[in-house]
């Protein structure tokens, strides 16, 4: 944000993994964060995943575009109430293409795609205590750059590597209005959030809890 006290450099974690902090200023985030809650309502709206083993994460989420289910994508909401997708607004595809080309820079702009190749978002809900173990982003065709946004309250978001979900990996501070890219080398990477910090958003936002918006590219 514009009013820390100690700025926080943008820092690349590992090859093709790159963290923009304050990314989105407050109104950005104000803007995405209503658009969030309209997302939420059902039809289609927020919902707990439950995977294959018969456990269920503990993060809510809604999909625009494709639905995301355990591991795969469909047109409707085939583990929820049956409805079609919202549709995936086209500046969400904008906002992901400068994303990537801000976290890149010119050096890097033949791996920014076109805005309407981002055609995916997964929106995810993050009450007090809600984790995300450490996976890959690995139902996707495409290996376009995932783009990661995020707003309200702060976490520790692990970055780990293509290899394995134990270490080596970096645990990075995201918060309100931060920027996460990983591409490249980096696509495959293991990732997940161990912890939240409750009461850490800014007040003025009004969210409790965190969101994380993830834009990608299905290749579907």
């Amino acid at each position: 944000m514009d009013d820390e006290l100690f700025p926080r450099p943008r820092a690349e974690i590992a090859p093709g993994a790159v963290h923009v902090p304050g990314w989105l200023d407050l109104a950005a985030q104000q803007s995405l964060l209503a658009a969030c809650r309209t997302w939420a309502r059902p039809p289609g709206g927020l919902r707990t995943v439950r995977m294959p083993s018969g456990g269920q994460m503990s993060v809510r989420m809604v999909c625009l575009g494709l639905h995301w289910y355990p591991y795969g994508y469909a047109r409707t909401v085939v583990d929820g109430d049956g409805s079609p997708v919202k549709p995936f607004p086209g500046r969400l595809g904008r906002m992901a293409a400068q994303a990537v080309r801000d976290a890149y820079g010119d050096e890097r702009a033949e791996s920014v795609p076109a805005p309407d190749a981002y055609d995916v978002a997964l929106v995810n809900y993050y009450d007090r205590g809600a984790t995300m173990g450490m996976h890959r982003d690995s139902d996707e065709k495409s290996t376009a750059p995932v783009v990661s946004l995020s707003l309200g309250d702060s976490c520790v978001f692990r970055f780990g590597n293509t290899r394995t979900r134990n270490r080596p990996w970096t645990d990075v501070e995201l918060r309100s209005g931060d920027l996460f890219v990983f591409g490249g080398p980096s696509r495959a990477a293991f990732h997940g959030v161990p912890r939240t910090h409750p009461g850490t958003g800014p007040a003025a936002l009004g969210l409790t809890g965190r969101l994380n918006i993830t834009l990608r590219v299905s290749g579907w």
